[in-house]
């Protein structure tokens, strides 16, 4: 689901929760999106066998009449005024009573009980762990929503406190494991080959040792555990927010269960079908177009950052050309020679790309000055500052993994993405692709191309969906989008807005990973608007947002 509106989760690409100084020698989830995301939630393949549109949910329903139980919530109370509780679901739902799983839930109850109209069911994007940030996300949704709804958030089965994906006993054993592969991505004939020998190992690893559960971690069965935690709460209509990657989930809940949508706004939104069918049989990521996204708006950062002073942007040469070959040169510095920022070892050419936090419009100020430490360092004199270089992740908006007793690794990402998307099955096409993204997206684009490179080995799910998109809702869908969104792209947002049955389409006209995470006061009365009475903005509405970057400081 950044620092300065945290999400009621985080999410990889796809969060609203700025990301944080990384602290030396902990490792950056490899499969980043975001999101950029995919996430959210920023995805996809080599040559794959894929369902043919509806398949997965027919063989799912219509392969049994008998509806699986509703779960029974035994509420308890947890984390001072919130309530915890664990539901029971089908691991396969085409075996609707047989074995089953855990889905951890949490929830606020409404603070205007008088006025009370049901639950909403958030996401945060991610794909990614969502009670650890719960109860500090609460608190920055909006007012009226907390007073009208009571606010529910579960982790996803395969995540957190859910039955969980599990490769390794620790995180820090898991990050020994992957200590082989480079971080980020991989440069050069060495780096690639380490790269894919350790990912092999990793893949191997977990198909041993998670068994069945593999086989059923994908959005649509996600989809299926939300209406059972909606029956279970007792709302006849699903009311939803998702970010990113939760605005997958929210398509494809529409689609398998249309009658049963009330109010949904979905934000930051991800292509439905370029990343559930792939294009061009490339890895997922670049079949959403994140790579082009990031490349789109970082040409945008070096020019603003260019047109303004240092005061405002550190890294500023002076003109958005000169600030440009200042970036080139850095590169070029950094990939001969990796450079110490603050406690951030090694950060070489792979962190000079993936460190500039281009989700968060109020955090492009702190991605500038970390280029700068990086120049300076790269010069051979000292950094005049201690901060680290922060994660960049696209799951979700560029924030980091929750701090959390809670295991976390990166094959919960990977178990979701690499079900729900095509990727190659041959890692020998990641470097094709990787090239490709280069000559259309430049250094940005091998994030993307190399994110999902451990789904070539990744068991493959039984139950993705593909579509259709376009089943008619009960009520009509809100999406919004800024239309220079470097992890879901405004193209990929306009795409959704045509494949639902009944979807209308805010835009805010700036940058950023999800209007949530990158404030328009304008967009979040049109949003708080339409959660609590199903009113939608006038057709073709566009929002300005509240900030603008590299913005010069007022003086005292």
């Amino acid at each position: 689901m950044q620092r300065d509106r945290a999400s009621t989760a985080d999410h990889s690409d796809h969060r609203p929760r700025s990301a944080r100084p990384r602290a030396a020698g902990t490792r950056s989830p490899r499969p980043t999106t975001a999101i950029w995301a995919l996430g959210l939630l920023a995805v996809v393949s080599l040559s794959v066998a894929t369902s043919q549109p509806g398949d997965a949910a027919t063989r799912a329903t219509a392969s049994t009449s008998v509806a699986p139980p509703t779960p029974e919530l035994d509420w308890k109370t947890c984390d001072g005024d919130f309530q915890c509780a664990t539901a029971r679901v089908p691991l396969d739902y085409r075996d609707p009573r047989g074995e089953t799983i855990n889905v951890a839930v949490e929830r606020h109850r409404a603070t205007d009980t008088a006025h009370r109209i049901g639950s909403l069911f958030v996401n945060g994007g991610g794909p990614s762990v969502q009670l650890a940030g719960f109860t500090a996300g609460y608190e920055q949704l909006p007012a009226a929503w907390r007073a009208r709804y009571d606010i529910v958030g579960f982790d996803l089965r395969g995540f957190g406190s859910s039955t969980a994906v599990r490769c390794f006993p620790t995180t820090e054993a898991e990050d020994e494991f992957l200590s082989g592969a480079p971080i980020g991505f991989p440069v050069g004939a060495k780096e690639t080959s380490a790269w894919i020998r350790t990912w092999t190992g990793f893949d191997a690893r977990c198909a041993k040792l998670n068994g069945s559960l593999l086989h059923h971690i994908g959005t649509a069965d996600v989809a299926r555990d939300m209406d059972l935690l909606r029956q279970a709460v007792g709302d006849p209509k699903l009311n939803y927010m998702g970010l990113s990657y939760g605005t997958i989930l929210g398509a494809t809940y529409a689609n398998l269960f249309p009658a049963e949508v009330g109010h949904m706004a979905l934000d930051g939104v991800l292509d439905p079908v370029a990343y559930t069918n792939g294009k061009d049989r490339l890895p997922t990521f670049l079949s959403t177009g994140n790579d082009q996204a990031s490349a789109a708006v970082f040409k945008d950062f070096l020019d603003l950052c260019g047109k303004a002073s240092t005061t405002a942007c550190a890294f500023s040469a002076g003109t958005p050309a000169a600030t440009h070959a200042k970036y080139d040169t850095l590169l070029r510095r950094l990939r001969r020679h990796p450079v110490t920022v603050g406690d951030t070892q090694n950060c070489g050419y792979a962190c000079g790309v993936l460190s500039i936090p281009l989700g968060s419009v109020s955090q492009w100020a702190l991605g500038a000055d970390l280029l700068q430490q990086m120049w300076v360092a790269s010069s051979g004199a000292p950094a005049a500052s201690s901060a680290s270089v922060p994660k960049r992740q696209a799951r979700e908006s560029g924030a980091d993994a929750p701090s959390t007793a809670v295991y976390t690794g990166q094959e919960q990402f990977l178990a979701m993405v690499c079900s729900d998307s095509p990727n190659p099955r041959d890692p020998s096409a990641y470097m094709s692709a990787a090239r490709l993204a280069y000559a259309r997206s430049g250094p940005m684009g091998l994030g993307p191309a190399w994110s999902t490179e451990p789904c070539a080995g990744w068991p493959q799910g039984e139950d993705r969906y593909t579509g259709p998109w376009n089943k008619r809702t009960a009520n009509p869908v809100l999406l919004l989008n800024n239309s220079k969104d470097p992890a879901t792209s405004y193209k990929g947002a306009v795409a959704m807005s045509h494949d639902l049955a009944r979807a209308r389409l805010l835009t805010v006209d700036g940058y950023g990973h999800t209007v949530f995470s990158n404030p328009s006061a304008c967009a979040m009365e049109y949003e708080t608007r339409y959660l609590l009475t199903g009113a939608l903005p006038p057709a073709g509405t566009v929002c300005e947002p509240d900030a603008t970057p590299f913005a010069e400081a007022s003086a005292p």
